[in-house]
């Protein structure tokens, strides 16, 4: 057994006067509380709640009702033995023993020391803000975009980028996102097989396109997300990274542009088909559908804290709401890679499946053009908004009803300045990821 001081002593970070911590990291054998003094616990649980750095709990037996407040307090904790508790993480469904898991996750966090700490205290605070869908979003969503603008102009993350070299500048597809209508249902299909559909700032903003027609039209009554090729999404575009120049606009586009706002809210309604790579946002937009098939080879992955970072879309919200903030932040520090079926068991996918992904470029068999594009010019959108993005076939009045309702919602992206004599517009200057306020591309 050990002392509450004692404990609180070892707690605190040591920070460099350049904000360096000495001890980003702090492992916890649970066992030594195992017969402390109920008080006692309660002591220890609120200091490791308060406590700055990483703190990781170490279980070698079963979890015990007497030892939970610690279990819960802690970032996450290993357990040597298999539970079904979200608070622990078995590390039997990952493959190791506590040694081989305690090495992996020091070596993580020893490479990005500031990043590990800022996740850990952001899952903490979007599990609270926002414990299940349509509650606290935005606010946590907003602490989120902070943290990773910040650390956009951290060391850790200037050095990611050294590492990585100069940006390949790979050709991208011209049309990121395709839609489908049929009957009341709409299937939004990533298409940049090429790049394994890379989360570039352009299929952000076609991707926010299809989610809030899908929430401005009642009559779709469900959703379908897939992607294209090999992979349904591995991630953020890596030629966009590191070319943000103002991370205050970096993180009003991130909050104000985020397609999984939109999902949180219509989220019954949505059902995401995963295969093959699913990292970063590829996991992170994922976990916001009311359900997700995963296929065999998917695989999920969240390496943003290896390069600096913390998760950027959305998933410090979305993925502790799926599987408890425990297990999110032993992915999240980790950058551990979790296959379908670890997947089904801890709930980031709901159903595993061989399903037949769309072939690239084929968004389904409606013709271009349709009585949706028509309809919805005549209600005065801009055809440049939807005409790259909608296969529709229903009626030209349902869609005009629609098309009206997104106008009146999208005001604020088109403005018009008198004062200047000038007109704005993200579509019509096709800038992708543009912030009307800022007059510039948000970036990574």
């Amino acid at each position: 057994m050990t002392s509450v001081a004692n404990l609180a002593a070892e707690l605190e970070p040591d920070l460099s006067p350049e904000g360096v911590p000495a001890r980003p990291l702090i492992f916890i054998p649970l066992e030594r509380w195992r017969n402390a003094p109920p008080a006692a616990i309660a002591d220890a649980a609120r200091a490791v709640a308060r406590a700055l750095p990483v703190t990781a709990g170490v279980l070698e037996g079963p979890p015990s009702r007497a030892l939970a407040p610690l279990i819960e307090a802690a970032t996450l904790t290993m357990a040597a033995t298999s539970v079904g508790e979200q608070a622990v993480v078995p590390l039997g469904d990952l493959g190791c023993d506590l040694g081989e898991a305690a090495a992996r996750l020091r070596a993580a966090v020893a490479r990005s020391p500031r990043a590990a700490i800022a996740c850990g205290q952001l899952v903490r605070q979007t599990a609270v803000l926002a414990p299940r869908p349509g509650t606290g979003t935005t606010e946590a969503l907003a602490a989120e975009a902070a943290a990773y603008s910040l650390l956009l102009g951290g060391p850790e993350f200037a050095r990611w980028l050294a590492e990585r070299g100069a940006p390949r500048r790979r050709p991208s597809s011209p049309e990121p996102v395709r839609v489908e209508r049929e009957a009341g249902s709409l299937c939004v299909v990533l298409d940049d097989p090429a790049r394994r559909n890379a989360f570039s700032g352009r299929m952000r903003e076609a991707l926010l396109n299809s989610m809030e027609l899908a929430e401005a039209d009642d009559t779709i009554e469900s959703v379908t997300l897939r992607g294209s090729g090999p992979a349904f999404c591995a991630g953020g575009d890596l030629d966009e990274f590191g070319t943000a120049k103002d991370l205050v606009a970096a993180y009003m586009v991130r909050l104000a542009r985020a397609p999984w706002r939109v999902m949180d809210r219509i989220a019954v309604k949505v059902t995401v088909y995963a295969h093959g790579a699913c990292v970063g946002a590829g996991t992170e937009i994922a976990a916001y559908a009311g359900r997700v098939v995963a296929a065999p080879d998917a695989f999920f992955e969240l390496p943003e804290v290896r390069m600096g970072l913390v998760p950027g879309a959305g998933g410090s919200v979305s993925v502790p709401r799926r599987i408890g903030r425990w297990r999110a932040a032993w992915l999240m520090l980790t950058g551990d890679r979790l296959p379908a079926a670890t997947a089904l068991r801890w709930g980031l996918a709901d159903d595993i499946s061989d399903f037949a992904g769309p072939e690239p470029g084929a968004a389904g068999n409606l013709p271009r053009g349709s009585g949706c594009v028509r309809a919805a010019s005549r209600a005065g959108l801009l055809r440049e908004q939807l005409r790259p993005h909608l296969t529709y076939r229903p009626s030209e009045a349902r869609c005009g009803r629609a098309a009206q309702r997104m106008l009146k919602r999208r005001r604020t992206d088109d403005c018009y300045s008198r004062r200047r004599g000038r007109y704005r517009n993200r579509a019509a200057r096709g800038v992708a990821g543009a912030c009307p306020a800022a007059g510039r591309t948000a970036g990574h």
